[in-house]
């Protein structure tokens, strides 16, 4: 989990409140996430699973109201916001990517894994944090469950290179090497068995090869 501390608490906002937060400061809104993001964590640490991932996306929904990539494309609808800071867009984007970082994590540990939800929220790490190990793993197991062993070893590979003695994130490497030497033998199968076939039954391999036509 990344967990950081808590900025100055807030009390949560309603969702209403959340919706018609315009006139409210922007660290205020910025405060009241990184809280909801704090709460997140600790309803981790208790396996309150349900409870983490409705802090995070609560936190993610106030945020989604600062940010400006979000807020370019309804641009002259309802009151505009001042641009953000510096200092505000990073601890925006911060929280931004551990909220996602911590729904990947806690999708992982339901019963029932929505593994493309866990890749997306994973790629919105790697976005903003193109080395995360966290998400390069996450982003690698949930490929390999979803059949993609090629991507799967492009992940877990850099998340390899960045902590090369994590016993988890070599298992799963190995699991898509694995995964691709047998795609490979049955790809090689199959091309000897049609090879065979063609060769008992005496009809040639390809007419193209006596007429040269492609």
């Amino acid at each position: 989990m990344d967990v950081q501390p808590a900025a100055a608490a807030a009390a949560e906002p309603s969702p209403a409140a959340e919706g018609h937060c315009s006139s409210t400061p922007v660290w205020a809104l910025l405060e009241q996430a990184t809280q909801m993001k704090t709460e997140g964590n600790a309803f981790y640490r208790d396996k309150n699973i349900r409870s983490a991932i409705g802090r995070y996306h609560r936190a993610l929904l106030v945020l989604r109201g600062l940010d400006s990539e979000v807020l370019s494309s309804v641009k002259g609808f309802g009151p505009e916001r001042p641009p953000l800071t510096p200092e505000q867009e990073a601890a925006l984007r911060n929280t931004q990517v551990d909220c996602y970082n911590n729904l990947a994590a806690c999708l992982l540990q339901k019963e029932s894994v929505d593994f493309a939800r866990v890749r997306e929220y994973s790629l919105q790490v790697l976005m903003r944090r193109p080395d995360d190990v966290k998400a390069l793993y996450r982003a690698g197991v949930a490929a390999l469950e979803l059949g993609d062993a090629q991507t799967a070893k492009h992940y877990l590979t850099k998340a390899c290179n960045e902590q090369p003695h994590d016993a988890k994130v070599k298992k799963h490497l190995q699991r898509a090497q694995e995964k691709l030497t047998q795609d490979l033998q049955k790809e090689k199968a199959m091309y000897r068995g049609m090879f065979s076939s063609n060769l008992k039954s005496g009809e040639p391999i390809s007419q193209s090869s006596k007429t040269g036509e492609v």
